[in-house]
């Protein structure tokens, strides 16, 4: 079986990205799996390698490359599609004293990050790349830029022409996607309505079976307290949520419950094994659980030990997982931003490009 190629966007330049990748990329057990190349600036690559050579002693090379063609795939050697938007001067650290870059969100990494996440759906709408996966931008700095997306899942929702999309968060066994995301709370509960709870419901069923669950079992969270109680609390539940619930059932979608589970209990439910999925109705409601799961501070050592969880944008025509965290401006270019969140990212676009070749 080939190998599938990762198309991996650096991410705000001056964020944790090129960080994060280097230190994704020294492990070779990745280029045990896939082939990696980076969409982003060599510049922004050197300074992270070096930063990382400094304080774990391991040496990576960086390679521009201009064409997937031109990638060699080869383990201590990282593949670097370079843009050439940022030079070396535009980084305003010294390697050999590394820092936080101190800039936070700009109009030229704003600019820089779109310009890698659109190279990237590029490459892989043209089949150049089997998946691509996404590090952390600013929406504030791709605004500055003078692009008015609210994120990632807009981006490729828009360069893909797609129009029923919806994002999966997952940690290990937890997966949730959303009714709702970048909106405000008042107008999420307005977007709880049958047709879209529906829709969500069925790219939920085939999200799963894309990482290979045969029979997807789904839960879908009530937007009110208890559900609404009857009424009491709310009608969302009866007049939008049931009858979605009821469609995909008649399509034979598995939903246990047969009804809205209370959002105060499903997710336990769900760590314990009742379903392989959950719908929430808006963006916090499915946060919320994964990052309590996901990221572990270490209260003691004063950083974190994990920041894990992935990002799957479902119903694209191509394959997006990311990093489920921000830029973290404040830290970038000290060498203690974590990779685990983008390796599992990675290893869910390496499931499911294979999954997609039918391996």
């Amino acid at each position: 079986m080939e190998k599938p190629i990762l198309g991996i966007s650096m991410g705000d330049p001056f964020g944790n990205g090129p960080e994060i990748t280097v230190k994704a990329l020294a492990d070779k057990r990745i280029y045990d799996r896939c082939r990696p190349l980076v969409v982003g600036d060599a510049a922004s690559m050197e300074y992270a390698a070096k930063v990382a050579e400094k304080l774990s002693g391991v040496h990576l090379t960086i390679r521009p490359v201009s064409s997937v063609a031109e990638a060699q795939f080869r383990y201590g050697t990282i593949d670097v599609y370079d843009m050439g938007i940022v030079k070396a001067g535009d980084i305003p650290c010294d390697p050999a004293d590394p820092r936080p870059f101190g800039l936070g969100a700009t109009a030229l990494g704003g600019e820089a990050a779109f310009s890698y996440v659109v190279k990237v759906i590029e490459l892989a709408m043209a089949g150049e790349v089997d998946a691509t996966i996404t590090n952390a931008i600013s929406k504030e700095a791709i605004n500055m830029a003078g692009h008015h997306y609210s994120g990632h899942t807009e981006i490729y929702a828009d360069y893909t022409h797609t129009s029923k999309y919806t994002m999966m968060l997952a940690h290990n066994d937890l997966r949730v996607v959303h009714v709702s995301t970048h909106v405000s709370l008042r107008e999420a509960c307005e977007r709880v309505k049958k047709d879209r709870v529906l829709d969500v419901i069925r790219i939920a069923n085939d999200g799963c079976k894309a990482i290979g669950i045969r029979e997807p079992k789904i839960a879908v969270a009530g937007l009110n307290p208890h559900c609404g109680e009857n009424g009491m609390f709310g009608t969302e539940e009866i007049e939008e949520i049931q009858p979605a619930i009821d469609a995909a059932m008649a399509e034979g979608i598995i939903i246990p419950e047969k009804k809205p589970t209370p959002p105060d209990t499903v997710f336990s439910k769900a760590l314990g094994g009742w379903y392989d999925i959950v719908v929430a109705m808006y963006h916090d409601q499915g946060h919320i659980p994964l990052k309590v799961k996901g990221f572990v501070y270490n209260r003691a050592l004063g950083h974190w030990d994990a920041v894990a969880g992935v990002n799957v944008t479902l119903g694209l025509p191509i394959i997006r997982a990311s990093v489920d965290h921000g830029t973290g401006f404040g830290h970038a270019g000290d060498g203690h931003a974590n990779e685990l969140s983008l390796i599992n990212a990675m290893d869910y676009g390496i499931r499911m490009a294979n999954a997609k070749k039918g391996c």
